[in-house]
């Protein structure tokens, strides 16, 4: 199972958005899925509510519900034994220890980051946060930036451009500022989902984010070798 978190500090940035039109990616393509919604306000399980029975399947979890009385947190965290594609939905405002677990039990982080200098200067701060308090390099996790919300040609988004460019991690994909997004929203499908021209650019602009995700390459399970058999001479 692949473990993909979308994460920011900052709110607004588009992490459901992102967390949603992977999730329902992954699904259309028969891979088993699951999506854990850690934001109180809980868009991705309002999203998956809406989600027409006839398009591909998705095990959500409303991570942000308090743990229950009659069972553990662990219990009420599991997914299904066949996930192959886990996206987990964080909260804004993750900081010190949380900020660490999540680090720690991710395959690959996803930051969404908009066109705006408020924006530019608090993912430069939370990068920076991931390196020291979450320990990115430690855990060997995979990190890439997304532009989300872009109108090209302006000015605020070349300095997004240049900036995200200065980092040392990879500025993956930028998303263009679109209604399809909010049409697939209102209709819990992802922009995949939906057919016809109009989508077609958005449909690409996901191509490199995708790949980059699908190219680590999976886990293969560790076969024990058998013990050699001792032979005993007959008496």
């Amino acid at each position: 199972m692949r473990k993909i978190v979308i994460l920011n500090s900052k709110g607004g940035c588009g992490k459901t958005t992102l967390a949603t039109n992977l999730a329902s990616y992954f699904a259309g393509q028969g891979l088993a899925t699951a999506l854990l919604d850690h934001d109180p306000q809980g868009s991705s399980m309002r999203w998956l509510s809406l989600r027409p029975e006839n398009k591909a399947p998705i095990y959500g979890i409303a991570a942000y519900e308090r743990q229950r009385s009659d069972v553990t947190r662990s219990w009420q965290m599991r997914v299904p034994s066949d996930t192959r594609r886990m996206i987990i939905d964080a909260p804004a405002g993750v900081s010190g220890i949380q900020l660490y677990e999540y680090v720690r039990t991710a395959d690959t982080i996803v930051i969404p980051v908009l066109p705006s200098p408020i924006d530019i200067h608090a993912v430069s701060r939370f990068v920076q946060d991931l390196l020291l308090t979450g320990k990115a390099r430690a855990f060997d996790v995979r990190l890439a930036v997304v532009a989300n919300r872009v109108k090209p040609n302006t000015l605020v988004f070349q300095a997004l451009e240049r900036f995200l460019r200065s980092l040392k991690y990879p500025f993956i994909a930028q998303l263009r500022d679109t209604q399809n997004y909010v049409r697939a929203a209102e209709q819990g499908v992802g922009i995949h989902d939906l057919e016809g021209n109009r989508v077609a650019k958005d449909r690409d602009q996901w191509r490199p984010l995708i790949e980059w995700i699908e190219s680590i390459e999976e886990p293969q399970p560790q076969v024990r070798p058998l013990a050699p058999v001792r032979r005993v001479a007959p008496s």
